[in-house]
């Protein structure tokens, strides 16, 4: 059995929602402000919920969109396709870090493409982050480069994300950029979800890199069978953004039927007088 495979049988469990209410803030395009952020960076909230950031007719043409261009597999993760290329698969090696920064613009300007004729959310939430925050925020910078931001990614049905852990100074060792963030939070917009399946999984529990290198036993993350039951389970809806605590162990339950297609980055948090910084 390959690895694929594994994935597919080992994570196909079902999930209900869970009573989330003293875990996440659930708010609209229009309402989301700097307290949102501020109560993520103080864990007082594992997640923000704006439900609608993107209308029906835009996530069908975008999904349309993100298929045509069409999804590859993560170099150092087979088993979960994007479109565009993370951070974390330069692994640090210098002609990974080098075609990193060559295909960001081409991958940005290719989502723009794939939202016409409808204006980017990706673009929209950038702008609103900006707006909010008081200090503002901007493109996350690393050897003196902008980083790619925008990451298309679909999980397929009956396979997963493994529950793991994002963690800037992991992908990017004892670089001051990375070293710098108080908090780390992932935005995710969702285009297509599943009626059955697709839930964000959370367990409030935080685990030592150590302690995740050893449980992971040589995959990008622990099977979800080998964790106690989430602690948080929120199922997104169409158009929704969550934008979540990614320094803890999540997860997401095995979509049944159709694909779940997002986009996603990361925002940067150095405290409340420092710009928020985002990237892929």
């Amino acid at each position: 059995m390959n690895n694929l495979q594994a994935v597919k049988k080992e994570n196909c469990h079902d999930f209900q929602e869970t009573d989330n209410r003293d875990y996440v803030i659930e708010t609209t395009k229009y309402s989301l402000n700097k307290d949102h952020i501020t109560a993520l960076a103080r864990g007082e909230v594992r997640v923000v919920k704006v439900k609608g950031f993107a209308n029906g007719p835009s996530c069908d043409l975008i999904s349309k969109g993100q298929t045509s261009l069409g999804f590859q597999p993560y170099i150092n993760v087979s088993e979960v396709r994007k479109i565009g290329m993370a951070f974390y698969e330069t692994e640090m090696k210098p002609e990974l870090i080098d075609k990193y920064f060559t295909v960001a613009s081409v991958h940005q300007n290719d989502f723009r493409k794939a939202c016409e004729p409808f204006g980017s959310p990706l673009d929209t939430l950038r702008a609103l982050l900006d707006e909010i925050w008081p200090a503002g925020a901007n493109l996350q910078t690393i050897f003196g480069r902008k980083m790619f931001v925008g990451l298309s990614r679909m999980v397929e049905p009956n396979t997963t994300f493994l529950a793991h852990h994002d963690i800037f100074s992991e992908d990017a060792p004892g670089i001051e950029e990375a070293e710098s963030l108080t908090a780390q939070f992932a935005a995710n917009i969702y285009f297509q979800v599943p009626d059955i399946g697709g839930e964000l999984l959370m367990w409030h529990k935080n685990m030592t890199t150590e302690e995740f290198n050893e449980r992971r036993k040589g995959k990008y993350g622990i099977a979800i069978e080998d964790l106690p039951p989430p602690d948080v389970v929120i199922k997104p809806g169409r158009g929704d953004l969550l934008i979540f605590d990614s320094r803890k162990i999540h997860a997401v339950a095995s979509p049944r039927g159709s694909s779940r297609m997002a986009v996603s980055f990361f925002i940067g948090y150095r405290g409340e007088e420092c710009p928020l910084t985002y990237w892929s």
